[in-house]
């Protein structure tokens, strides 16, 4: 059995919730004599519970920093990693520039409609583009006046993230495991929104139908099934806080649908196939995700899915691949040189028997430096060092099954950038063991040590879970968290206390 506590203080139902402030309080540094982490092992299972107190903030933030509390504490045992600290070297990105927030505001050149029947409208840019099939998109508007919903909601200014990726590698599980980090839901509406994010299809800007498509061969990749004229005005119009007529593809019937009106939000989140290509959607967009999978990974995923969920033939899905991967190549797989951020899933390096390369995954997270002011994770407390850590190999470490994890840390140039690189590969036994390798990471942006382990216990059904692609995508939503908070100057408040199996 694992004890369990919780400081009479705390509420098991206390949520998740963001506190508005005037300036951002820069993040705390990690220390050596500031950090305390609380565990105990009992029947060699994993830990009771964990806390951490925080370090005194030197900030000019107008939040109140709580007041230090001390327990006594049983620290997990370390184990002793296999790791080299050959090629360390200081970071290019300094302490300075890393605590200083990039706040902004919209500049508000427009008036503010009283309400959303007060809008008046304009026909935005792209509206008149033909692919083929006549003007689908001629009733895309955006607003004359600044939606009403920028008051209503006190938005800053809205921060937009761009996620690329091909069909079926992940988006809707990365998006999940980002509300859960924010601590949201969104609605189950086409364009699903909630009271602080809003997720974007880019699909919604095929200028073909299915029809369409199939009758003059090109593909949904092709820049020509795509209105980028439209994405980039509609994107650039909800930026300055006015509402959008947005066309809506609907992959049920393969049609364009009615138009149909997005307000801004607090973050939106445009994912699809092409977020980074066009120059002016780039210009939107804050900070920017590509999920890469392999194509040996990418094939058994989606024959698994289509032969069990669709009942699709293994030949015909294999082909419906190989006639993709021309335009992938030419049109999605650039877009990775534009990422802030890459997300790698290949087959594992580990030593597996032949044919069970794609069972288990070797998940990459790519950090390139930006100018931003987002520092990357690292591990061991020493950025710019070389690990390759096995956490299962030491007495008391994680009980890892066949074939076991093994997590790196080191430094490469990445298109032309240097970029800061932690892999995971393998899979692991118990989700709530995962604590062993979040208290080896550091500059996570978590807001108390086991926040990462307790985000990976609420989604532990979803796919990834159990290995490297879940964390990945854990440490990629807090990424995100942080950016939000450094572009805005406000704080996502989540409770301080939480302690992993109260609740799960």
């Amino acid at each position: 059995k694992r004890s369990r506590h919780r400081p009479s203080h705390m509420s098991s139902s206390q949520q998740y919730g963001m506190l508005e402030t005037g300036s951002i309080a820069a993040a705390p540094k990690r220390r050596g004599t500031s950090w305390v982490a609380v565990a105990s092992i009992v029947a060699n299972v994993a830990m009771v519970g964990t806390l951490i107190a925080f370090a005194s903030m030197g900030s000019t933030s107008n939040v109140a920093a709580a007041p230090a509390m001390t327990m006594t504490s049983v620290r997990a045992p370390v184990m002793a990693p296999r790791m080299s600290m050959a090629g360390r070297r200081a970071s290019s990105v300094s302490a300075k520039a890393s605590q200083r927030p990039v706040v902004s505001t919209i500049a508000l050149d427009a008036p503010v409609a009283t309400s959303e029947d007060a809008l008046t409208w304009a026909t935005a840019k792209g509206h008149d583009v033909d692919a083929g099939m006549g003007t689908v998109h001629k009733d895309a508007a955006v607003s004359n006046e600044i939606s009403p919903v920028m008051a209503q909601k006190n938005i800053q200014r809205p921060v937009i993230f761009g996620v690329a990726a091909d069909s079926g590698c992940g988006k809707s599980t990365f998006l999940r495991r980002v509300n859960a980090i924010f601590g949201t839901t969104t609605s189950k509406a086409h364009t699903p929104t909630g009271d602080l994010i809003t997720t974007i299809c880019l699909d919604d800007y095929h200028t073909l139908d299915r029809t369409g498509r199939k009758d003059t061969g090109i593909s949904a990749l092709d820049v020509k099934a795509n209105n980028f004229q439209l994405m980039a005005d509609q994107l650039k119009a909800l930026k300055q806080g006015r509402a959008i007529k947005k066309p809506i593809y609907n992959h049920d019937t393969g049609a364009i649908d009615p138009v149909e009106t997005i307000h801004p939000n607090h973050i939106i989140i445009v994912e699809g196939l092409h977020p980074m290509l066009d120059k002016d959607v780039i210009d939107s967009l804050d900070f920017t995700f590509y999920i890469d999978v392999s194509d040996p990974v990418k094939k058994a995923w989606k024959i698994e899915r289509d032969m069990v969920e669709r009942g699709h033939k293994k030949e015909d899905i294999i082909a419906s691949i190989e006639s993709r991967k021309p335009d992938f190549e030419k049109f999605v797989e650039p877009q990775k040189a534009n990422a802030d951020v890459i997300i790698s899933i290949e087959p594992t390096k580990l030593d597996v028997a032949p044919g069970e390369e794609t069972k288990y995954l070797n998940t990459r997270l790519i950090q390139k430096e930006n100018q931003h002011g987002i520092r990357p994770v690292y591990m061991f407390e020493e950025e710019g060092a070389v690990v390759d850590w096995d956490p299962c190999a030491s007495t008391g470490g994680m009980m890892c099954p066949y074939p076991g994890t093994r997590v790196r840390y080191y430094d490469q140039v990445v298109d032309d950038k240097q970029a800061h690189i932690i892999e995971v590969d393998g899979v692991f036994g118990e989700t709530e063991e995962l604590f062993f390798i979040e208290e080896r990471l550091s500059n996570t942006n978590t807001k108390y040590f086991g926040e990462l382990t307790k985000q990976m216990l609420k989604n532990k059904a979803a796919p990834g879970s159990g290995d490297g692609s879940g964390l990945v995508q854990a440490l990629v939503a807090l990424k995100m968290r942080e950016s939000y908070e450094r572009f805005t100057g406000r704080t996502i408040q989540i409770p301080k206390w939480g302690l992993f199996l109260d609740e799960y």
